[in-house]
This record gives C-alpha cells, sequence and structure tokens, in this order.
C-alpha cells in the first residue's frame, strides 16, 4: 500500500464532493428567479397512490413563454393532486386549470421575495459546504488510519492531506461561484 491508495480515496473523495455540487444544483434550480423553467417544479412531491411522488413522473412539463409552466398529467386523475401539491409548496404559485392541463403564471418577483430567495439560497449554499468538509474529514481520518498502521509513509501523509485541502478547496469556490450566479439570476430586475 502507498500513494497509490492516497489517490483512490481522493478519486472517492472527488467523486462524493461532485455529487453534493450535483445536489446543491438540483436545489438551486429550483429556487425561482424571474424566468420559468422546468427545474422549478420537476421535484415537487405530489402524493400518488399514498406515496410523494416527483411531479416530473406526473406529468409533462414544459415552459411556452418566458413567465409561464404548462404541466400536463400523463393521467388526468393526477390532476388535483397535482394542483394540491404546488399549492401547498412555498413557491408561492396559484395554478389555473383547465381540466386537463395547469397552467402557473409566475408573477415578477418583488424586492422582499427575491432577498427571501437569496437567504434560502445561502442556507443551501452552507449545507452544500458542510456536505463537502464532511467528506474532507472522513477521508483526512482514513488517511491519518493508513498512516498509524505504518500503510503509507509521514511525507505521504502530508502530500494526501495537502492534496485532499486542495480538492475541498475547489468544491468550496465552485459552491461560491454558483451562488453568487444564481443570486446574479435572483436579484435580476
Amino acid at each position: 500500500m502507498s500513494a497509490e491508495e492516497i489517490k483512490e480515496l481522493l478519486k472517492d473523495a472527488e467523486s462524493r464532493m461532485q455529487g453534493a455540487i450535483q445536489s446543491l444544483l438540483e436545489d438551486l434550480g429550483a429556487i425561482r428567479t424571474g424566468r420559468a423553467s422546468p427545474a422549478l417544479v420537476e421535484k415537487l412531491p405530489v402524493e400518488y397512490y399514498g406515496a410523494p411522488t416527483p411531479l416530473q413522473q406526473l406529468a409533462s412539463i414544459s415552459v411556452p413563454e418566458p413567465r409561464t409552466i404548462t404541466i400536463k398529467p400523463f393521467d388526468s386523475s393526477t390532476l388535483k393532486e397535482i394542483e394540491k401539491a404546488i399549492r401547498t409548496s412555498d413557491l408561492g404559485l396559484n395554478p389555473n386549470s383547465d381540466g386537463k392541463v395547469l397552467h402557473l403564471n409566475l408573477p415578477p418577483l418583488n424586492e422582499e421575495r427575491r432577498r427571501d430567495l437569496v437567504k434560502r439560497m445561502g442556507h443551501r449554499l452552507e449545507e452544500a459546504r458542510i456536505a463537502v468538509r464532511n467528506i474532507r474529514r472522513d477521508s483526512h481520518n482514513d488517511i491519518r488510519d493508513y498512516e498509524k498502521e505504518k500503510l503509507i509513509t509521514e511525507d505521504e501523509l502530508k502530500r494526501g492531506e495537502e492534496d485532499l485541502q486542495k480538492l475541498t478547496d475547489k468544491f468550496v469556490e465552485e459552491i461560491a461561484r454558483h451562488g453568487q450566479n444564481k443570486e446574479k439570476e435572483i436579484m435580476e430586475v
């Protein structure tokens, strides 16, 4: 065992950190901006036969106009449940139904709502940073264990720790960049 194991460990940490970023991007996509986006409602849980099911599994979602989302259920019997899920969500949207399709008209965001969204986004960014730091901590403990068990040298331990920190910094910066982009999008009038 040697530097090879550390490489594997770092590769695993990187892939887990990438997963944290992917999860963050999905969550940021669901935060409303001035433009309509299917990501806003795709993951919305809808009660379907007693189980919460993501809306994207129950309906086709399209954006015919910049401020309109159209939701067409695959099974028309789910229309009422989908409508209820949208009304009770924290999206603050009121769906219009024509009996077959739901139309969501996104009103322009006011200043107060924009600030709330930025605050909510800040919480989500912090959760992502914590996830990345937890992955770093776990990997760091593993590298230390390798050294304690004399599987790697002290120099390899130091190098591994440095590489792990560089990896962590890279992902924390990426989180910040995604946050800045999303904030710009939200605050855009």
